[in-house]
């Protein structure tokens, strides 16, 4: 059974850094894409960052140059270190493939990041 585990998140002021951790289990970590995705109040939810299995990334245009996704395959765990955080970077952040029907795991409980002051 796959497992997704995300931790990390907290309250930061803007212009602030949080490095947030997708902890998985019961797959094979390193054959598949994988990207933080959040979701604010009212809105659906997006990918923001994706990590192919190659090590190459994409970024969204509202995170581009203040994200950095990463992964290490021999520990199956995901990292989005994220600097500069603006108050509309404030979502509850999750993990899982990209797209998530690939994994088809259930989606975990996430982590909360708020940005304000």
């Amino acid at each position: 059974q796959v497992q997704l585990v995300e931790s990390g998140g907290g309250l930061v002021q803007p212009g602030g850094s949080l490095t947030l951790s997708c902890a998985t289990s019961g797959m094979i970590f390193s054959i598949y894409a994988m990207g933080w995705y959040r979701q604010a109040p009212g809105k659906e939810r997006e990918v923001v960052a994706t990590i192919f299995s190659r090590g190459g990334t994409h970024y969204a245009d509202s995170v581009k140059g203040r994200f950095t996704i990463s992964r290490d395959n021999a520990k199956s765990t995901m990292y989005l270190q994220m600097n500069s955080l603006k108050p509309e970077d404030t979502a509850v952040y999750y993990c899982n493939s990209v797209p998530p029907e690939i994994l088809a795991a259930s989606w975990g409980q996430g982590t909360q990041v708020t940005v304000s002051s």
